[in-house]
Protein backbone atom coordinates (compact mmCIF):
# COMPACT_ATOMS: atom_id res chain seq x y z
CA UNK A 1 0.00 0.00 0.00
CA UNK A 2 1.16 3.37 -1.04
CA UNK A 3 1.47 5.53 1.99
CA UNK A 4 0.60 9.23 0.74
CA UNK A 5 0.57 12.35 2.46
CA UNK A 6 -1.50 15.54 1.33
CA UNK A 7 0.39 18.72 2.92
CA UNK A 8 -2.47 20.92 4.32
CA UNK A 9 -0.26 24.23 4.06
CA UNK A 10 -1.27 27.89 5.82
CA UNK A 11 -3.62 30.03 2.87
CA UNK A 12 -4.06 25.95 1.11
CA UNK A 13 -6.35 26.20 -1.31
CA UNK A 14 -9.93 24.47 -0.79
CA UNK A 15 -10.89 23.26 -4.13
CA UNK A 16 -6.84 21.92 -4.73
CA UNK A 17 -7.41 20.05 -1.86
CA UNK A 18 -10.86 18.85 -2.54
CA UNK A 19 -9.65 17.57 -6.02
CA UNK A 20 -7.00 15.89 -4.81
CA UNK A 21 -8.64 13.59 -2.25
CA UNK A 22 -11.48 13.33 -4.08
CA UNK A 23 -9.54 11.43 -7.17
CA UNK A 24 -7.51 9.25 -4.83
CA UNK A 25 -10.69 8.53 -2.83
CA UNK A 26 -12.25 7.34 -6.05
CA UNK A 27 -9.29 5.15 -6.87
CA UNK A 28 -9.52 3.42 -3.58
CA UNK A 29 -13.49 3.21 -4.30
CA UNK A 30 -12.94 1.00 -7.26
CA UNK A 31 -10.58 -1.31 -5.54
CA UNK A 32 -13.01 -2.04 -2.29
CA UNK A 33 -15.97 -2.61 -4.94
CA UNK A 34 -13.91 -5.55 -6.41
CA UNK A 35 -12.81 -6.59 -2.92
CA UNK A 36 -9.10 -5.87 -3.27
CA UNK A 37 -6.94 -3.82 -1.11
CA UNK A 38 -6.61 -0.24 -1.69
CA UNK A 39 -3.87 1.04 -3.10
CA UNK A 40 -3.45 4.53 -1.46
CA UNK A 41 -2.82 4.88 2.80
CA UNK A 42 -4.14 9.12 2.67
CA UNK A 43 -3.14 11.11 5.57
CA UNK A 44 -3.08 15.04 6.12
CA UNK A 45 -0.14 16.40 7.07
CA UNK A 46 -0.74 19.55 9.19
CA UNK A 47 1.76 22.26 11.17
CA UNK A 48 -0.66 22.27 14.07
CA UNK A 49 -2.59 19.56 16.06
CA UNK A 50 -5.84 20.50 15.00
CA UNK A 51 -8.49 18.46 12.64
CA UNK A 52 -10.44 19.45 9.89
CA UNK A 53 -13.59 18.49 9.40
CA UNK A 54 -13.66 18.46 5.42
CA UNK A 55 -11.98 15.17 5.71
CA UNK A 56 -12.29 11.57 6.60
CA UNK A 57 -8.02 11.51 6.61
CA UNK A 58 -6.57 11.27 9.54
CA UNK A 59 -4.37 14.53 10.43
CA UNK A 60 -0.68 14.23 11.40
CA UNK A 61 1.18 16.93 13.23
CA UNK A 62 4.51 17.49 10.81
CA UNK A 63 6.55 16.41 13.63
CA UNK A 64 4.96 13.11 14.03
CA UNK A 65 4.40 12.36 10.48
CA UNK A 66 6.24 8.69 9.44
CA UNK A 67 7.93 8.04 6.34
CA UNK A 68 5.86 8.83 3.40
CA UNK A 69 5.86 7.23 -0.29
CA UNK A 70 4.18 9.99 -2.00
CA UNK A 71 3.74 13.78 -0.35
CA UNK A 72 1.52 16.34 -2.59
CA UNK A 73 1.77 19.94 -2.33
CA UNK A 74 -1.62 21.83 -2.84
CA UNK A 75 -1.88 25.51 -4.25
CA UNK A 76 -1.94 28.82 -2.16
CA UNK A 77 -4.92 30.86 -1.78
CA UNK A 78 -2.72 33.72 -1.44
CA UNK A 79 -1.78 37.11 -2.90
CA UNK A 80 1.44 36.88 -1.53
CA UNK A 81 3.33 33.88 -2.32
CA UNK A 82 6.64 34.86 -0.32
CA UNK A 83 4.38 35.58 2.68
CA UNK A 84 2.67 31.98 2.05
CA UNK A 85 6.35 30.35 1.82
CA UNK A 86 7.50 32.05 5.07
CA UNK A 87 4.24 30.69 6.50
CA UNK A 88 4.99 27.26 6.20
CA UNK A 89 8.41 27.58 5.77
CA UNK A 90 8.64 24.25 8.70
CA UNK A 91 8.07 21.84 5.91
CA UNK A 92 10.84 22.49 3.64
CA UNK A 93 13.62 20.96 5.69
CA UNK A 94 10.80 18.01 6.24
CA UNK A 95 9.90 17.69 2.48
CA UNK A 96 14.06 17.32 2.29
CA UNK A 97 14.11 14.85 4.30
CA UNK A 98 11.30 12.85 2.87
CA UNK A 99 12.74 13.05 -0.35
CA UNK A 100 16.53 11.79 0.73
CA UNK A 101 14.54 8.99 1.95
CA UNK A 102 13.17 7.97 -1.45
CA UNK A 103 9.93 9.91 -1.33
CA UNK A 104 8.16 11.35 -5.00
CA UNK A 105 6.56 14.95 -4.28
CA UNK A 106 4.12 16.70 -6.34
CA UNK A 107 3.04 19.95 -6.51
CA UNK A 108 0.01 21.47 -7.50
CA UNK A 109 -0.62 25.12 -9.16
CA UNK A 110 1.00 27.49 -6.76
CA UNK A 111 2.65 24.60 -4.59
CA UNK A 112 5.35 24.64 -6.70
CA UNK A 113 6.74 27.69 -5.32
CA UNK A 114 7.01 25.96 -1.62
CA UNK A 115 8.96 23.26 -3.64
CA UNK A 116 11.54 25.36 -5.33
CA UNK A 117 12.19 26.75 -2.33
CA UNK A 118 13.56 23.85 -0.48
CA UNK A 119 16.21 23.90 -3.61
CA UNK A 120 15.14 20.44 -4.77
CA UNK A 121 14.28 21.30 -8.02
CA UNK A 122 17.54 23.49 -8.65
CA UNK A 123 17.89 22.16 -12.46
CA UNK A 124 14.95 20.36 -12.33
CA UNK A 125 11.84 20.68 -14.54
CA UNK A 126 8.89 22.51 -12.89
CA UNK A 127 5.69 23.72 -13.98
CA UNK A 128 2.78 25.99 -11.93
CA UNK A 129 0.08 28.36 -12.91
CA UNK A 130 1.08 30.02 -16.41
CA UNK A 131 0.01 33.26 -14.68
CA UNK A 132 2.53 33.32 -11.91
CA UNK A 133 5.44 31.63 -14.02
CA UNK A 134 7.11 34.97 -14.24
CA UNK A 135 7.37 35.34 -10.64
CA UNK A 136 8.85 32.18 -10.02
CA UNK A 137 11.34 32.10 -12.63
CA UNK A 138 12.42 35.43 -11.03
CA UNK A 139 12.76 33.88 -7.49
CA UNK A 140 13.56 31.06 -8.22
CA UNK A 141 16.36 30.96 -11.51
CA UNK A 142 18.11 28.01 -11.00
CA UNK A 143 14.54 25.78 -11.99
CA UNK A 144 14.21 25.08 -15.51
CA UNK A 145 10.51 26.48 -16.03
CA UNK A 146 8.11 24.93 -18.27
CA UNK A 147 5.77 27.76 -18.64
CA UNK A 148 4.16 26.35 -21.23
CA UNK A 149 3.68 22.44 -19.68
CA UNK A 150 0.77 21.06 -17.85
CA UNK A 151 2.58 18.52 -16.20
CA UNK A 152 6.21 17.95 -15.34
CA UNK A 153 8.34 14.97 -14.06
CA UNK A 154 11.98 15.34 -13.13
CA UNK A 155 12.86 11.95 -11.50
CA UNK A 156 10.75 11.69 -8.29
CA UNK A 157 9.65 15.21 -8.57
CA UNK A 158 5.96 16.24 -10.15
CA UNK A 159 4.74 19.27 -10.58
CA UNK A 160 1.56 20.60 -12.69
CA UNK A 161 -0.35 24.09 -13.93
CA UNK A 162 -2.93 26.09 -12.90
CA UNK A 163 -6.38 24.80 -11.47
CA UNK A 164 -7.72 21.96 -14.05
CA UNK A 165 -3.84 20.93 -14.43
CA UNK A 166 -4.56 19.48 -11.30
CA UNK A 167 -6.27 16.35 -12.77
CA UNK A 168 -3.81 16.04 -15.53
CA UNK A 169 -0.85 15.66 -12.85
CA UNK A 170 -3.50 13.09 -10.46
CA UNK A 171 -4.02 10.97 -14.01
CA UNK A 172 -0.38 10.95 -14.25
CA UNK A 173 0.37 10.02 -10.99
CA UNK A 174 -2.30 7.14 -11.13
CA UNK A 175 -1.15 5.77 -14.15
CA UNK A 176 2.58 5.39 -12.33
CA UNK A 177 0.86 3.85 -9.35
CA UNK A 178 -2.61 2.00 -10.86
CA UNK A 179 -1.71 1.93 -14.48
CA UNK A 180 -3.31 3.23 -17.41
CA UNK A 181 -6.40 1.28 -17.11
CA UNK A 182 -7.35 3.40 -14.13
CA UNK A 183 -6.11 6.69 -14.97
CA UNK A 184 -8.31 6.11 -18.53
CA UNK A 185 -11.24 5.02 -15.49
CA UNK A 186 -10.97 7.89 -13.82
CA UNK A 187 -10.82 10.85 -16.77
CA UNK A 188 -13.67 9.43 -17.97
CA UNK A 189 -15.66 9.44 -14.43
CA UNK A 190 -14.21 13.17 -14.02
CA UNK A 191 -14.67 14.70 -17.65
CA UNK A 192 -10.89 15.23 -18.28
CA UNK A 193 -9.05 15.68 -21.89
CA UNK A 194 -6.42 13.60 -21.03
CA UNK A 195 -4.02 14.69 -24.08
CA UNK A 196 -4.14 18.45 -22.91
CA UNK A 197 -0.40 18.91 -22.32
CA UNK A 198 0.25 22.97 -22.88
CA UNK A 199 -1.36 25.29 -20.92
CA UNK A 200 -0.17 28.67 -22.57
CA UNK A 201 -3.44 29.67 -23.89
CA UNK A 202 -4.96 30.00 -21.27
CA UNK A 203 -2.39 32.78 -19.85
CA UNK A 204 -2.96 36.43 -19.23
CA UNK A 205 -0.29 39.14 -19.75
CA UNK A 206 -0.12 41.13 -16.33
CA UNK A 207 3.20 43.35 -16.37
CA UNK A 208 4.78 44.31 -13.09
CA UNK A 209 3.29 47.95 -12.07
CA UNK A 210 3.83 48.21 -8.62
CA UNK A 211 7.97 49.60 -9.00
CA UNK A 212 9.27 52.68 -7.94
CA UNK A 213 11.24 52.96 -11.14
CA UNK A 214 9.59 56.61 -12.79
CA UNK A 215 11.38 55.83 -16.76
CA UNK A 216 10.44 52.17 -16.77
CA UNK A 217 7.05 53.38 -15.88
CA UNK A 218 7.07 56.01 -18.68
CA UNK A 219 8.18 53.18 -21.24
CA UNK A 220 5.62 51.14 -20.11
CA UNK A 221 2.93 53.43 -20.75
CA UNK A 222 3.97 54.95 -23.87
CA UNK A 223 4.00 51.16 -25.35
CA UNK A 224 0.72 50.27 -24.23
CA UNK A 225 -0.67 53.51 -25.25
CA UNK A 226 0.71 53.59 -28.56
CA UNK A 227 0.83 49.12 -29.60
CA UNK A 228 -1.44 50.04 -32.24
CA UNK A 229 1.20 51.70 -34.28
CA UNK A 230 3.60 50.05 -36.60
CA UNK A 231 6.54 51.72 -34.83
CA UNK A 232 10.09 50.78 -33.61
CA UNK A 233 10.62 51.23 -29.82
CA UNK A 234 13.03 53.73 -30.66
CA UNK A 235 9.88 56.12 -31.98
CA UNK A 236 7.85 55.05 -28.44
CA UNK A 237 10.55 56.14 -26.07
CA UNK A 238 12.22 58.91 -27.70
CA UNK A 239 10.64 61.27 -25.82
CA UNK A 240 11.80 59.85 -22.15
CA UNK A 241 14.63 61.37 -21.05
CA UNK A 242 17.19 58.46 -20.60
CA UNK A 243 19.33 57.34 -23.62
CA UNK A 244 17.87 53.75 -25.20
CA UNK A 245 20.56 51.45 -23.35
CA UNK A 246 19.22 52.54 -20.24
CA UNK A 247 15.83 52.05 -20.80
CA UNK A 248 16.35 48.58 -21.99
CA UNK A 249 18.81 47.63 -18.92
CA UNK A 250 16.37 49.05 -16.08
CA UNK A 251 13.32 47.86 -18.17
CA UNK A 252 14.70 44.52 -18.26
CA UNK A 253 15.72 44.36 -14.10
CA UNK A 254 12.20 45.95 -13.34
CA UNK A 255 9.92 44.06 -15.29
CA UNK A 256 11.69 40.96 -16.17
CA UNK A 257 11.55 41.26 -20.02
CA UNK A 258 12.65 44.20 -23.26
CA UNK A 259 10.84 46.49 -23.83
CA UNK A 260 10.54 44.87 -27.51
CA UNK A 261 9.32 41.96 -25.74
CA UNK A 262 6.65 43.95 -23.88
CA UNK A 263 5.39 45.34 -26.83
CA UNK A 264 4.67 42.23 -28.40
CA UNK A 265 3.22 40.56 -25.37
CA UNK A 266 1.02 43.70 -25.65
CA UNK A 267 -0.19 43.41 -28.99
CA UNK A 268 -1.04 40.12 -28.85
CA UNK A 269 -2.88 40.12 -24.90
CA UNK A 270 -5.06 42.84 -27.14
CA UNK A 271 -5.61 40.64 -30.74
CA UNK A 272 -6.33 38.27 -27.62
CA UNK A 273 -8.98 40.18 -26.34
CA UNK A 274 -10.39 41.12 -30.18
CA UNK A 275 -10.50 37.15 -30.84
CA UNK A 276 -12.60 36.61 -27.77
CA UNK A 277 -14.95 39.66 -28.23
CA UNK A 278 -15.45 40.76 -31.66
CA UNK A 279 -16.38 39.15 -34.61
CA UNK A 280 -13.87 41.03 -36.75
CA UNK A 281 -12.03 39.65 -39.28
CA UNK A 282 -8.74 38.43 -38.79
CA UNK A 283 -7.15 41.14 -40.96
CA UNK A 284 -8.73 43.67 -38.80
CA UNK A 285 -7.49 42.03 -36.20
CA UNK A 286 -3.64 41.38 -37.09
CA UNK A 287 -3.98 45.27 -38.05
CA UNK A 288 -5.88 46.83 -34.72
CA UNK A 289 -3.32 44.58 -32.71
CA UNK A 290 0.21 46.54 -34.12
CA UNK A 291 1.10 44.02 -37.11
CA UNK A 292 1.15 44.55 -40.55
CA UNK A 293 2.28 41.07 -41.45
CA UNK A 294 0.05 38.79 -41.46
CA UNK A 295 2.48 35.94 -41.32
CA UNK A 296 4.53 37.61 -38.88
CA UNK A 297 1.61 37.59 -36.79
CA UNK A 298 0.35 34.33 -37.22
CA UNK A 299 3.84 33.55 -36.36
CA UNK A 300 4.54 35.13 -32.84
CA UNK A 301 0.72 34.04 -31.77
CA UNK A 302 1.09 30.57 -32.34
CA UNK A 303 4.17 30.65 -30.49
CA UNK A 304 3.18 32.98 -27.54
CA UNK A 305 0.08 31.33 -27.27
CA UNK A 306 0.51 27.57 -28.57
CA UNK A 307 -2.32 27.36 -30.82
CA UNK A 308 -3.44 29.69 -34.09
CA UNK A 309 -5.34 32.72 -33.82
CA UNK A 310 -8.16 31.21 -35.50
CA UNK A 311 -8.03 28.31 -32.73
CA UNK A 312 -8.33 30.45 -30.12
CA UNK A 313 -11.24 32.16 -31.52
CA UNK A 314 -13.32 28.92 -31.69
CA UNK A 315 -11.89 27.75 -28.38
CA UNK A 316 -12.81 31.18 -26.22
CA UNK A 317 -15.42 33.70 -28.30
CA UNK A 318 -18.55 34.05 -26.43
CA UNK A 319 -21.48 32.71 -28.64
Amino acid sequence: MIQVGVLLPQNFRLLSIAAILDVFDTVNGFYRKDDLEIPFNISLIILEDKNYNFSEHPCVPLQKAAHLDLILVPSFATNDIKDSIAANRNYIPWLNKQHAAGAEIATFCTGAFLLAASGLLDGKAATTHVDACSAFSTAFPLVHLKADKTVTQDGKLFTSGGATSTFHLLLHLLQLHCGKDMAVKVAKIFAIDMDRVNQSYFSTFQPIRHHNDDIVASAQEKIENNYQDVATIEEMIKDIPSSRRNIVRRFKQVIGITPIEYLQQTRIEAAKKLLEQTAQQMTEVIYNSGYNDPKAFRKVFRKSVGMTPTQYRDKFQAR
